[in-house]
């Protein structure tokens, strides 16, 4: 879909906070080295005024200057650079700072046609700001590798948790190398949102694209561009979104009101990205017999044969969590 003036704005703004943060970030690095090294001002200082002199001196026919010049500026940035190592500083502390380096905090790249384009960072703000994604944002704050613990997991349980963190952490690492999708299913609270928050938080700071829906979220949305005719323009970007992001979560299969609407927008959904080489992760709370019995033959037959599965079980985590902080407190 797309932005909203105001959207667009909101965005570009952002933008233009972030390199007025890090300007004054290296303008005060730039200070304190100044305030630390001596002579290091006089060296910074000296380059505009070779400068004006090698132009002065190419103005009056002299071929060489542009040469000395290259020669004068890199032993000045030696110098500095031997400097601000002698003080402990890093050689490239005085370097622009840009939060994205692809782009250098613009949103916008120039692609191998010459052509300009958004950024990844930049594809990734609309996502947050047209998909709603403040609930993945807040989630993978508090549930990520960080956070995680094996602690509420016994016997079985514990080695299937502790193959499903392998498992993520591999999807994570080979990543776009090919198109690999996962199923996390099994009983209630087991940590199978949790793991695909761990996923979702990696790959967005690597620069992905992650859209996250809850299952009854995802259909609603779909159902809402389906069948409203003046909406047929908003399903078509949707839809070249959902298809075509880096990962798609859907999370908590099977909680949706299940019918043939959502029967066929779902295959239809699966089917496309496998097309495209685009990778899924599904969570759910249904059984493999649940999963073949509420949707399709062509969904099941999908799942089984192009997803990663994985089960976890055990006691509900949430639960075991609240039982705990109460005996805490009533011991306190």
């Amino acid at each position: 879909m797309a932005l909203s003036n105001s959207q667009y704005e909101a965005i570009t703004k952002k933008y233009e906070r972030t390199r007025d943060i890090n300007r004054v970030l290296v303008e005060n690095r730039r200070d304190e080295v100044y305030r630390t090294i001596p002579g290091f001002r006089e060296l910074a200082d000296s380059v505009s005024s070779l400068s004006v002199s090698a132009a002065r001196r190419m103005l009056e026919g002299d071929s060489l200057a542009p040469e000395h010049l290259h020669q004068q500026l890199q032993e000045i940035t030696s110098r500095q650079k031997k400097l601000l190592a002698q003080y402990g500083f890093s050689a490239d502390y005085l370097e622009p700072v840009y939060t994205c380096a692809d782009c250098r905090d613009t949103g916008y790249i120039i692609a191998s046609d010459g052509t300009r384009e958004k950024c990844y960072c930049f594809r990734q703000e609309e996502i947050r700001l047209l998909y709603s994604q403040s609930h993945i944002q807040d989630m993978i704050e508090q549930e990520n590798f960080s956070t995680l613990s094996y602690q509420y997991y016994q016997g079985d349980d514990l080695r299937r948790f502790e193959a499903a963190v392998q498992l993520s952490r591999k999807f994570i690492q080979n990543f776009g190398n090919d198109c690999q999708n996962l199923f996390f299913y099994g009983t209630v609270g087991t940590g199978k949102s949790f793991l695909s928050g761990c996923i979702a938080r990696e790959l967005l700071q690597q620069g992905r694209s992650v859209i996250y829906f809850s299952a009854a979220g995802l259909f609603d949305t779909l159902a809402r561009y389906s069948f409203d005719l003046k909406s047929k323009s908003l399903l078509y970007d949707f839809c070249e979104d959902l298809y075509g992001c880096d990962l798609l979560i859907i999370d908590d299969l099977g909680t949706e009101t299940t019918n043939s609407f959502i029967t066929s927008q779902l295959f239809s959904c699966l089917n496309e990205r496998h097309l495209r080489g685009s990778s899924t992760l599904i969570s759910t709370n249904l059984t493999l017999e649940e999963l073949r019995d509420r949707y399709s033959d062509r969904i099941f037959s999908r799942i089984t044969s192009h997803f990663t599965l994985c089960k976890l079980t055990g006691a509900d985590i949430r639960i075991l969590k609240k039982r705990l902080a109460k005996e805490i407190y009533t011991t306190a």
